[in-house]
């Protein structure tokens, strides 16, 4: 690619990003009492921003350019889609807010819930961002799976299965929570003709599946990294996995961030289904790249 093309083409909004970065990661990290309550906002808004120009200048294309409606409408979804977490995580007990007793139940629902808009948003375009990778556009065809109604049967039988499994012995299957939420959605999304996952994965296209992983990949080494000097912050109780801890988060747990970026991709799409959007090609799995320009891509698979 041309490299002249990405300093003219950098957007300013993306240096503002790394600015909003650079000061509230170090008030959340350096600042004495609470902090991360009213800092955690600003510095993943920083980290969408920053990412998002990242992706305009590898593709010509983002989302903020493609709808900036669509992506001020990420960080409203993502709140309740986080507090399902929250409600499974009563049941599981595996992680709790060291500080949460300094605020009243009115106050930390707001504070958590400002913070919890930022989750979606910047899944997506870390997602968005891994698609550009090389590796990422380069990957051949795997084994099909067709978006079928037995298929769909499946999966909500799964979906029914773990969530029982949870509530009955939350010690033992507490993992399933980060994939149970897709198995139930999923087939909704698919009776409901909704963009689904399978959309891609019965072409052989597991390209958008691999870039959900590792740009939920790239969040999760962010959150667990700056939670770790940050309060009030999280911490973890995770039976049979606590160990070769990472920051707060043992190893083995971030597997679950996996099955966890499709969930958010199913909800999404239910919600685009629900308010008749149900193909909105928003989140979009093509290369796009600007007319003026002329790149040669050999393989088209730029993500999100």
């Amino acid at each position: 690619m041309n490299k002249d093309r990405f300093k003219k083409s950098f957007p300013f909004y993306g240096w503002t990003g790394f600015l909003l970065i650079i000061v509230f990661w170090y008030l959340n990290w350096f600042l004495t009492g609470l902090r991360t309550d009213w800092a955690f906002f600003p510095l993943w808004l920083g980290f969408c921003l920053a990412a998002d120009a990242l992706v305009y200048t590898r593709k010509g294309t983002s989302l903020i350019h493609r709808s900036i409606k669509k992506f001020i409408l990420l960080f409203v979804i993502s709140a309740p889609v986080w507090w399902l977490f929250e409600l499974f995580n009563s049941f599981t007990q595996n992680w709790f807010y060291d500080g949460r007793q300094y605020f009243t139940d009115l106050q930390f629902f707001i504070l958590a819930s400002i913070s919890f808009s930022t989750v979606i948003p910047a899944v997506f375009e870390a997602a968005e961002l891994a698609g550009t990778f090389k590796w990422i556009r380069n990957l051949k065809t795997y084994k099909r799976l067709e978006p079928t109604f037995p298929v769909a049967g499946i999966f909500f039988f799964l979906g029914i299965l773990t969530l029982v499994l949870e509530i009955i012995f939350p010690k033992v299957f507490y993992p399933l929570i980060w994939i149970t939420v897709y198995f139930l959605v999923e087939p909704v999304n698919i009776k409901m003709k909704n963009r689904t996952l399978l959309h891609y994965i019965h072409k052989g296209n597991w390209k958008p599946v691999a870039a959900l992983w590792i740009g939920c990949l790239i969040c999760a080494s962010f959150w667990e990294m700056w939670n770790y000097y940050s309060y009030p912050k999280w911490t973890y109780t995770l039976p049979m996995v606590n160990f070769l801890h990472v920051f707060e988060m043992p190893l083995l747990g971030y597997i679950g961030y996996l099955p966890f970026s499709l969930e958010l991709f199913a909800v999404y799409n239910l919600i685009n289904g629900i308010f008749g959007k149900g193909k909105d090609d928003y989140i979009s799995f093509q290369d796009k790249i600007r007319k003026e320009e002329v790149i040669r891509i050999k393989e088209p698979g730029n993500i999100l």
